[in-house]
């Protein structure tokens, strides 16, 4: 949580206070400097020397340049003193074609042991010269206190050669020092016997060799305390005020900070703290945050103390592993403490040996940057004179999972031992003759990013390994070996190590053999061993999760060059978790052929909001989206008054939030509500005082119950049909009769119902019954939200996109001109704009300083065609990607380390450039930036050349085209493109069905070899996506009627050997199989275990979004499973429904099944983009697709649906009266009926008329066409005896159904209340879940 700004601005000015400030700091440094404060690599000749690189000195050959030959380039200046630097400038080597185009800057205080500077995005390169004169000046994002500082060339002049001279602008920089051995500290003692405060700062410079030690801790007899240490090589802080939860908790909650804190150089921390709000500072990442204890102030008894936690009464005793290393600058409240210290003032004590200059030795190392070429190779040393074999001891550090670390053959030959990390561990491996090996392994996760200290010890019978203060794991050795040759430290070059990959990538350092330290300085001179690709004097790791740019809660994982984003549980996908796997609104699911059903819906898309479950009730006029709450049943009152309310607090399926989210972008929301009442009124019928009432979503009183708010009245009221008409409710009538009154809320700003409130239930014989309904919404009303623009010139202006690290732009467009630019925001070099570049081609492009990059897609055909068009383009850290219409997605990889933020400064022009040149005209709707919708409509209305809306039939929100059909604008109408769907008709509703025989099958073969990964389709499929950061993917949909089993439905295989099949086993239960990686078992998943053999209709979903399983069966089963492999579909081959010819790839199950084939009729199939059985049914001739058996082209599953739906109807009119009566219980039957139509050709019908144990035969019917042919004289007249049957039965319900009536009219009048709150509660479930 962030502080509040008054309370900022009160920090940071106490912080200035304490720290003091430089009010001007940008004076040249290097201009006065002898000639002995610099340093180089090499020198061609004393002309070129580095003392001639002083920015605009013309001294010797006007400047340095290194030799040709010199392999690492480097020039080195010595501020003499630790100064604080702000800026550098460059130029090349005056009057030459010798000049530095790109460099690093390293920075160190002793001359040893370099760190790299980078910009706050983690950019390391800084921009120098393109010609020798001007000068380029490079502002440093944060400043840098140090006394060395490296440049290093990294590109220059291709047609020439590199030179150099440089400034350094800043000023001198003053410190108080302390140095901590480990078992030293300080306390500050306070005058008083405990200090307490409300507002406290806090700030220090440390710099540490050991990732472990307290840096301040303090703490009160109240339970107060405060505890600032290095853990793990992060800063966490203890924070405690007055929280008994936590003052009697063994495990304490700290607030982590920062990472590889033990680099040996200066870190920045500032703690600011104001009553419960707190600032948690380290360099340049801040942690805010609230603490969770009941007071304001933190008491804190007798002292503080500094560099470690001293246990009372034994001075030198320390409860945890104290601080190692040096203090800077430490100020507590304004004081400084070291300054008290040096002056050995008495609020000082000392414990230990704390001296005032940090003295602590640099340890050297070197960093393995290549991840396939580098190595280094030290000779092998004497072996022992008593013992042969050898010792190695090493440390180092890493984020990779895997690396060579050590290699050495060994004598006799061919036998070699090797010491790598693998998945994480350490594995060491002694390699014989022929295939003998013996293994040890060691540690989890030594790829943490800490110092790890191994050693090797082959100098007994025994091989050890110890990795830091583990116990050693240990290989026997078959006979006394002794190293040959060389050792090879993290990498090895061909072929001496037969290839050992991969090479380790990390950092090394204290490297000893057989006792001897390593000194790297003279392996970086050549005087000792050899390397490759290392940087010596440096470890050069980065933390590249801190921060971490996975949003949505993503995890992120890094390796040494390149960080990752788990997305699991997320419920987003992408490369950083960026984008919501789930559509906007249940109108955007049934757009994509989604019917009713529980979904997931993201109304701010790429927003904070995160998934809301929801109920989509899909029906023809309107889609509703229902949230339901936790009071589900009526709820009966008594014995409230005004002095003793009845409150009800209604908690919804989402949060606040989400609420506020899905009801303002609906076009209507209504709630219902209805009170039952028995002498107990709502409002008070002398003075008109409410005596119940219902809060509204921020907690106001509501006192309304339908219709206008402020109006206490009820619906009976506003119908004028009121049991008494002298009252505005029935309840106020106050009989003792039951009465009812209901009524629908309908405002939005008061919606949803929060709390029930009710107050008049204490009389005698009082008593109330309320329900309150989900809440319910429909419409959305962005979704056609448009503009049309008419002139070139013409554009809307909105503020300045939000998009630094990540953005997602998405919209539908549709033109007759050949280009335009959609939208462009500019900043003072970096932009991003998408156009319409050709008729054919959409473009999205930016710059983040890198250059600018073009993402561009081409589409067969004009894109100019008049009718709707849908792009979305999206930006992170990691790549960028296109998509338009159904097209393969086109991705672009960020550079490893390239610019992060995208700074823009203008307004946002959409239709149009800054330039007024290029201008979009044609219509443009539905335009989201990161989830907030943009309302076009409105800033039309004020804009000269653009209006609002856009004309045609395809620009309403009507549903014209269903089930993913294409609504295509003609001159005198419109018509609707099928072609994506499964569904064909005019308006893409009519299901495309196939009967087929054991004998039949349909294959459809892919045109071209292609992966999953190009057609991912940014529309979300009705299934509920995963949340993996893979791209693999597949949607697939189909219906199917059957008795058989087993049987195949449909099975897909690839040019790798991966398959997927959906069969349904010999028990008749659906099962899935997922074949990714061919060396492991297939994943098989069994979604529901009854038989789905049972001659009905079944629909199933089946969607995958990386390792996420997502299934529906009849809209009522969802089931979620993971995969043991997010890998992709690569080069898919064939998808075929029915029969599979045997292969070997397939395991025993799945052969059987399609050895059987199917028996029966499927309907509607969709994988991705094809829908195979449309394209065999108008694509006869197609070498695409290959037909075998029996075929014949039937509507079973849309007659099978529409009996369902009729008798659906049927029974929801009667449910309730049948239940009260039958105690729930009903009756169906099932016919199967077929009918031979003209011209020979066979439709097969399955009608569900309804459920029950008797099936007519449907175990034994089948539907082979020779045999319902030669019994179709038969068939015919069983079909007359269903039907008379079926009259017959209707009109006995019929008759039962009227009795019922009767019966019920005679029970008592509080029974017909209740059964009139149940039966309203059973009718909206049979409207919002049916």
């Amino acid at each position: 949580m962030d502080l509040p700004l008054h309370l900022i601005w009160l920090l940071r000015a106490l912080s200035a206070v304490s720290a003091g400030t430089h009010y001007h700091c940008n004076s040249p440094l290097v201009s006065t400097l002898p000639q002995t404060s610099f340093q180089s690599s090499s020198q061609p000749s004393s002309s070129y020397a580095a003392h001639n690189a002083k920015l605009n000195r013309r001294d010797g050959a006007g400047g340095w340049s290194p030799m040709v030959t010199d392999p690492e380039p480097w020039l080195q200046v010595d501020l003499r003193e630790r100064m604080e630097v702000r800026a550098v400038a460059t130029q090349g080597r005056y009057d030459s074609s010798d000049w530095v185009s790109r460099y690093v800057l390293l920075y160190s205080d002793t001359g040893q042991a370099w760190r790299q500077f980078r910009q706050e995005d983690g950019v390391g390169r800084l921009v120098g010269n393109v010609n020798s004169e001007d000068v380029v000046h490079n502002k440093l994002s944060h400043s840098v206190r140090t006394r060395f500082l490296r440049f290093i060339p990294l590109d220059w002049n291709p047609i020439g050669w590199l030179g150099f001279r440089v400034e350094v602008y800043g000023c001198s920089f003053k410190s108080d020092v302390a140095d901590f051995d480990g078992r030293s500290s300080l306390l500050y003692r306070f005058n008083q016997k405990s200090m307490s405060t409300v507002k406290d700062v806090i700030s220090l410079r440390f710099k540490s060799r050991q990732a472990e030690g307290v840096l301040l801790h303090g703490e009160g007899q109240r339970g107060d305390y405060i505890t600032l240490e290095l853990h793990r090589g992060k800063l966490a802080l203890y924070l405690n005020l007055d929280d008994t939860r936590l003052r009697f908790s063994s495990s304490r909650v700290a607030v982590t900070v920062g990472s590889l804190l033990d680099d040996q150089h200066w870190h920045t921390v500032i703690i600011e703290r104001f009553n419960k709000q707190v600032n948690l500072t380290v360099d340049s990442h801040t942690q805010h945050f609230q603490t969770k204890g009941e007071g304001d102030s933190l008491e804190v008894d007798y002292e503080l103390s500094f560099g470690g936690i001293p246990l009372p009464g034994k001075p030198g005793t320390f409860l945890r592993k104290n601080f190692h290393g040096c203090i800077e600058n430490l100020y507590y409240n304004g004081i400084n403490v070291i300054d008290l210290a040096k002056r050995r003032k008495p609020q000082i004590y000392s414990v230990g040996n704390v001296t005032f200059l940090c003295s602590q030795p640099q340890l050297v190392a070197c960093t393995f940057q290549s991840s396939s070429s580098s190595f280094m190779s030290l000779p092998v040393s004497a072996p022992s004179a008593i013992m042969g074999g050898f010792f190695i001891r090493f440390q180092f550090r890493t984020w990779n999972s895997d690396g060579l670390l050590l290699f050495a053959r060994m004598n006799p030959e061919p036998q070699r031992l090797d010491l790598q990390i693998s998945t994480s561990r350490l594995l060491l491996t002694l390699h014989g003759s022929a295939l003998q090996r013996s293994e040890a392994s060691a540690g989890h996760r030594v790829n943490d990013g800490l110092w790890h200290t191994v050693s090797l010890d082959t100098r007994s019978q025994q091989i050890s390994l110890t990795l830091d203060n583990e116990l050693p794991s240990t290989i026997d050795q078959w006979e006394q070996l002794e190293a040959t040759g060389s050792f090879y430290f993290g990498g090895c070059p061909s072929p001496s190590c037969n290839n050992l990959t991969p090479v380790f990538q990390g950092c090394m350092r204290l490297i000893t053999i057989n006792g001897q330290p390593i000194n790297l300085n003279h392996v970086q001179q050549g005087l000792l061993g050899n390397y490759n690709e290392l940087q010596f004097d440096t470890c050069n790791i980065r933390d590249r999760c801190l921060p971490n740019l996975c949003e949505h809660g993503g995890r992120c994982w890094q390796s040494w060059s390149s960080f990752s984003c788990d997305c699991l549980g997320t419920g987003y996908s992408g490369a950083t978790c960026h984008t919501s796997i789930y559509e906007s609104s249940c109108e955007a699911y049934k757009l994509i052929g989604s019917s009713s059903g529980f979904y997931s819906i993201d109304p701010d898309g790429s927003g904070p909001s995160g998934p809301a479950p929801v109920y989509c009730n899909m029906t023809d006029e309107r889609v509703w989206t229902v949230l339901t709450h936790n009071i589900t049943a009526p709820v009966r009152v008594q014995g409230s008054s005004l002095q003793n309310l009845h409150i009800m607090m209604l908690n919804y399926s989402v949060s606040a939030e989400q609420l506020r989210s899905i009801i303002m972008r609906s076009e209507q929301c209504q709630q219902e509500v209805l009170y039952s009442c028995r002498k107990s009124r709502l409002f008070n019928t002398k003075d008109g005082r409410p005596l119940s009432w219902w809060l509204d979503q921020s907690g106001h009183r509501q006192t309304y119950w339908g219709g206008l708010p402020g109006v206490q009245q009820c619906s009976c009221s506003l119908e004028e049909n009121c049991v008494d008409m002298n009252h505005f409710c029935n309840c106020d009538a106050d009989t003792d009769a039951w009465a009812t009154d209901t009524g629908i809320l309908s405002y939005k700003d008061h919606l949803p119902v929060s709390h029930m409130v009710i107050g008049d239930t204490n009389r005698t014989g009082s008593e109330a019954i309320y329900h309150i309904g989900p809440l319910r919404c429909y419409g959305h009303k962005s979704m056609w939200n448009a503009a049309s623009f008419s002139k070139e010139s013409s554009f809307l202006l909105f503020p300045t996109l939000q998009a630094e690290v990540a953005a997602d732009v998405s919209f539908y467009f549709k033109t007759s001109a050949p280009s335009g630019v959609f939208l462009e925001n500019l900043g003072h070099n970096d932009f991003i704009r998408v156009e319409l570049s050709s008729p054919s081609v959409v473009t999205f492009s930016f710059d983040v300083g890198d250059g600018p990059a073009v993402l561009a897609v081409k589409s067969h055909l004009p894109l100019n065609d008049r009718q709707w068009h849908y792009v979305r383009g999206e930006r992170n850290v990691k790549e960028a990607s296109l998509q338009v219409d159904q097209l393969p997605l086109r991705f672009l990889e960020a550079p490893v380390d390239g610019h992060h933020r995208l700074h823009l400064n203008s307004q946002l022009f959409v239709g149009g450039a800054a330039s007024q040149e290029r201008g979009f005209l044609g219509c443009i709707r539905t335009l989201t930036v990161n989830g907030v919708t943009y309302d076009l409509e409105e800033r039309a209305m004020a804009t000269a050349g653009v209006s609002s809306g856009c004309p045609g039939y395809c620009s309403g929100p009507g549903s014209l085209c269903y089930n993913r059909g294409r609504c295509v604008e003609k001159s005198s109408g419109y018509t609707c493109d099928c072609s994506q769907s499964a569904y064909g008709g005019p308006t893409c509703k009519e299901e495309v069905s196939v009967s087929f025989d054991r004998e039949s099958s349909v294959t459809f073969t892919f045109q071209e070899p292609f992966s999953v990964m190009q057609n991912r389709s940014s529309q979300t499929s009705s299934v509920s996506r995963g949340s993996s950061s893979s791209r693999a993917r597949e949607d697939v949909s189909f219906s199917f009627i059957t008795s058989q089993s087993p049987a195949m439905l449909l099975s897909v295989s690839t040019f790798s050997q991966q398959y997927i099949a959906v069969i349904l086993a010999r028990n008749g239960s659906l099962q899935i199989w997922y074949h990714l990686q061919t060396h492991r078992k297939p994943d098989v998943f069994s979604p529901i275990l009854s038989s789905l053999a049972d001659g009905r209709l079944h629909r199933i979903r089946i969607h995958r979004e990386g390792k996420d399983l997502y299934v529906e069966i009849n809209q009522e089963i969802h089931g979620k499973y993971t995969l043991s492999s997010d890998a992709e579909l690569i080069l898919i081959k064939s998808l075929t429904l029915g029969k599979v010819i045997r292969r070997e790839d397939l395991q025993e199950d799945v052969v059987q099944a399609g050895s059987k084939g199917f028996i029966g009729c499927l309907s509607s199939v969709q994988f991705n983009h094809v829908a195979p059985l449309k394209a065999a049914l108008l694509n006869h001739g197609s070498s695409l697709v290959t037909l075998r058996g029996p075929l014949v082209q039937s509507n079973c599953g849309a007659l099978a649906d529409s009996i369902s739906s009729h008798n659906l109807r049927d029974q929801a009119a009667t449910i309730n009266k049948e239940k009260e009566q039958q105690g729930g219980e009903s009756r169906s039957d099932v016919a199967i009926i077929a009918v031979l139509c003209e011209r020979g050709h066979l439709i097969t019908n399955t009608m569900d008329l309804s459920r029950t144990s008797d099936k007519l035969g449907a175990e034994d019917c089948d539907l082979r066409s020779a045999g319902i042919v030669e019994t179709g004289v038969v068939t015919a007249a069983v079909f007359i005896i269903v039907f008379i049957l079926a009259v017959v039965t209707r009109l006995l319900h019929w008759w039962r159904t009227h009795n019922s009536d009767d019966i019920i009219k005679e029970q008592r009048q509080v029974n017909r209340t209740e059964r009139h709150l149940h039966n309203s509660l059973r009718d909206n479930m049979k409207e919002y879940y049916i």
